[in-house]
């Protein structure tokens, strides 16, 4: 009978969730977490370049965007709808994970578990902006030595944060090979673009995941390098990444590109609140 039970709760759990994704009400947040999403790298992307160009800015993460956002005019406000966003683009990501499909499309197994990382990550983001509207965000700088050296006190935490390293490395290389096959373009409703609209979002969306493909593969070397060293302060986040490019020889230069291609994806991000197959 247990097993009877916990099978028709699980029944009945699926049911409700693919009845909530055919509302409006989840198109409209979904739609919001892109431009939320687009947002981020915006900002993340014109501050580097900023760096880049000798016109003040700074290398920053996620975390460093959104208190960007609190100190603008009325930035709280701001701030409450990127939560607000974040918070759909995690709940379509999860929902994604758990369903495997929506009303425009079904998602393959490889796609789910990709969905379920994505989630997760946003989900973290997310509550960085609920902590910040609450006052009790801390520092950004840091975070990801801070994370690693956590995770090197559990057990086998040294194989974890290895681990973690060679997924950010895959999750790099499939950012490059969708940006360079232009495959994302199979997840928006191409149909319904005109030819110039269909051109930019190609432009942006292969400038844009070859720049992310960039920054993620660094996060992932530097972490893998972290446990082979077993030493936290070699990990690195988004921010670490970007100031390793700028570090280079031809760092403005190289920093300048991978920062005009977030700026990119940013802005691929936001027209995708268009036309995204949710």
């Amino acid at each position: 009978m247990r097993a009877s039970d916990a099978t028709s709760s699980v029944y009945r759990a699926r049911s409700t969730g693919n009845r909530f994704v055919e509302t409006k009400t989840f198109e409209i947040l979904s739609r919001a977490g892109f431009i939320a999403r687009g947002l981020i790298y915006l900002i993340i992307g014109v501050l580097a370049f900023d760096v880049a160009t000798g016109h003040g800015g700074k290398i920053t993460n996620q975390q460093g965007a959104l208190r960007t956002v609190e100190h603008q005019p009325f930035g709280h406000f701001l701030l409450a709808l990127l939560a607000v966003g974040l918070g759909g683009y995690t709940l379509w990501r999860l929902l994604r994970a758990a369903l495997g499909h929506g009303p425009e499309g079904a998602d393959s197994g490889m796609e789910r578990l990709g969905a379920l990382g994505s989630g997760l990550a946003y989900a973290a983001v997310c509550a960085i902006a609920v902590k910040l509207l609450m006052s009790s965000g801390s520092g950004g700088s840091g975070n990801a030595k801070h994370a690693a050296s956590g995770v090197f006190s559990w057990p086998a935490g040294r194989w974890i944060v290895l681990v973690a390293g060679l997924v950010m490395l895959g999750v790099a290389g499939y950012q490059f090979i969708r940006g360079v096959t232009k495959s994302f373009l199979d997840d928006d409703k191409t149909e319904k673009m005109g030819p110039a609209m269909k051109t930019w979002i190609t432009w942006a969306g292969t400038i844009g995941h070859v720049a992310r493909a960039v920054v993620f593969a660094l996060v992932g070397a530097f972490l893998v390098k972290a446990a082979i060293d077993y030493n936290a302060n070699q990990a690195i986040g988004l921010d670490g990444a970007l100031a390793k490019l700028y570090g280079q020889s031809y760092g403005p230069v190289l920093l300048g590109a991978v920062a005009a291609g977030l700026v990119a994806f940013g802005v691929f991000s936001i027209t995708e609140a268009r036309y995204r197959r949710i």
